[in-house]
Formats: structure tokens, sequence, C-alpha cells
């Protein structure tokens, strides 16, 4: 196995909250790169900071790499590095914590994986910081908008 870190970096938007998002994504492993985005018609700004970073492992096609996830969503972040999401799994999302549907996805992802996170400021002086924010707000902003199934069943209008 090889002992290179595949490097992620992402980001999530929403114009109002709910209302149309995206996310953006970039994947570095060695010298190459891989940009991914995407828009919903209504969604929330944590529900794309998590699909940028479940997209990013949807698009991966070797398990057991090594992978470091820069966001600047402190919800992401923090709900992995400090034990949140286990403690979530481990009582059913009791309490109507959000967004389950979207943190088991990541959880069976993460698990094919090593997966540390490092928060990031957003808006600052990081490149790819703020190229993952240019990806989702242009796909917020895009015609082409998805559907976030799950959200606009448990949110209708």
């Amino acid at each position: 196995m090889s002992t290179q870190e595949l490097v992620m970096y992402t980001d999530g938007s929403s114009r109002g909250n709910p209302g149309p998002g995206g996310y953006g994504t970039i994947l570095f492993w060695g010298s190459k790169r891989k940009e991914l985005s995407k828009g919903f018609r209504r969604t929330t700004n944590n529900r794309m900071e998590l699909m940028a970073v479940i997209a990013g492992l949807e698009a991966l096609n070797k398990e057991g790499l090594r992978i470091v996830v820069y966001s600047d969503s402190q919800y992401v972040v923090k709900a992995v590095q400090e034990g949140w999401l286990r403690n979530w799994i481990a009582n059913n999302f009791k309490g109507g914590k959000k967004n389950k549907d979207l943190w088991l996805k990541y959880h069976e992802l993460a698990q094919k994986h090593t997966v540390r996170f490092v928060w990031v400021k957003g808006h600052a002086d990081n490149p790819h910081n703020n190229r993952c924010d240019e990806l989702a707000t242009e796909a917020a902003d895009g015609s082409h908008l998805e559907i976030d199934e799950v959200f606009e069943e448990e949110n209708p209008h």
C-alpha cells in the first residue's frame, strides 16, 4: 500500500438556509488534480459542506487510502475529529440531530479509508479553499440544480 496521502479540499454553499446550494471539492493525488461540484435547488449550508466530502470519497476508485480533508466547516470537522458522529450513530441521532442520511453515507464511505480532517479558515488566503468556494457558489447559482431529495422530503416548502 502506498504511503502517499490523498489531499481533499471541500466547501459548501447555500444561498439562504435553506435555499439553492452547491458544493466544491478538489482532490489531489501526487501531481493529479480533480475538481468536483454540483448544485441543488433547496438545501442547507451544512448539508453542502458534508456533501462535498461525500462526493470526494465517492470519486475514489481505491480503498485503504490515507486521506486528509481540509474544510472550513467546523460542523463537519468537529463532528468527526471530536467524536460527535460516533455518539450520534451510537444513539441513532436521538434529539433530532440533522443530516442523518448524509452522516451515515459519510460514515459508510470513510470506513474504507483512514480519514483525518483539518479545519481551515474560510474566505482567507488558502487558494484551494477559495477555489472550492468558487466551485460551490457557481454550482449553487447554476441553472441545472438537482433535488436534495431527503432534505426536501423532510422539509416541505
